[in-house]
């Protein structure tokens, strides 16, 4: 099975992500550590504001992925494809990043695919954050299956700079499972934390779990966590508190100014929130009204994914 996002290369923590601009501020980086899982809907869906952060602080937020590993064949998550399908239609509808609602072939675990981002973290540092990225847009837009080491490869074949069959060769090395279970052990360590104190955790045998996309922003021995999936202000208001020394950039200006950042290409939602100012609400619409301009004009790219597409500025 073949899978294509037309040669796209998403990288940390997005699409192509380029994080050209202001200087850092006085304190230097802010660490961030994400918890994610790639069949997570709510990690998915929570594209638009983690796009968002990025376009406001670029290169003052150090980025670090620890993967969630929802389910295995141990433990499964109880949810059929049908069920799952179904339940991606309301998230569709309410936050807006694209779907393709139809039921995969069989059940699935997502372990394997974690494993996979854990090797290609140990193989190419950084390209981790390119396969979870391939592997959001596809899982929820075509019929990849997560646990399927071929599905897996092809996924990643599509990755310039990531070596698909040396990913997939090491899935069962112990270096890869030594360090996919160290980060299986820290998402379930959200006890006595915000994240639990809110009830954005989920219970495991381990204890509470961080759900996607649970963020623990710390810079000089200050930590603020955000549990969950929460609106970009959350998110927001921790690097701020944490340093309001920052340079913070204001919205991008139009929807070309917005995917300049982001060359592997950006959602419809996510240029629609990137151009979002403070207490205003991302109108999708008028993003997409604005990008058919240059499409016509041959500055931009439109490649269909799902009910929407992935918008690339050429």
């Amino acid at each position: 099975m073949e899978y294509s996002t037309a040669g796209t290369s998403p990288t940390a923590p997005d699409p192509g992500f380029n994080p050209a601009a202001p200087d850092q501020g006085p304190g230097g980086p802010i660490t961030a550590v994400v918890f994610n899982d790639p069949g997570c809907p709510f990690g998915y869906s929570a594209s638009p504001a983690l796009r968002t952060l990025e376009w406001r602080y670029r290169d003052q937020i150090v980025w670090h992925l620890v993967t969630i590993g929802l389910s295995d064949p141990e433990y499964p998550s109880g949810y059929s494809s049908v069920d799952q399908a179904q339940g991606w239609l309301d998230i569709r509808d309410r936050f807006g990043m694209p779907f393709a609602p139809e039921p995969k072939s069989r059940e699935f675990t997502t372990a394997r695919a974690c494993q996979a981002i854990t090797a290609a973290r140990l193989l190419h540092p950084g390209s981790e954050w390119k396969v979870l990225r391939m592997l959001q847009l596809l899982h929820f837009n075509t019929p990849l299956l997560l646990d399927d080491d071929e599905h897996l490869r092809a996924a990643l074949g599509t990755i310039p700079g990531v070596d698909a069959d040396a990913v997939i060769g090491i899935l069962d090395s112990e270096d890869v499972q030594k360090a996919y279970t160290s980060d299986w052990r820290r998402s379930r360590s959200a006890a006595g934390g915000a994240t639990h104190l809110q009830g954005k955790s989920a219970d495991s045998d381990l204890g509470p779990r961080y759900t996607a996309p649970s963020i623990i922003f710390s810079r000089e021995g200050r930590r603020i966590e955000v549990g969950g999936f929460q609106p970009i202000d959350a998110y927001d208001v921790a690097v701020a508190n944490l340093d309001p020394r920052l340079n913070r950039m204001d919205p991008a200006g139009d929807p070309l100014d917005a995917l300049r950042l982001y060359p592997s290409g950006l959602t419809t939602q996510e240029v629609a929130a990137v151009m979002t100012g403070n207490l205003q609400v991302p109108d999708r619409s008028a993003a997409e009204w604005g990008l058919i301009e240059p499409l016509a004009e041959g500055k931009v790219r439109r490649v269909p994914l799902g009910d929407d597409a992935l918008w690339i500025a050429i």
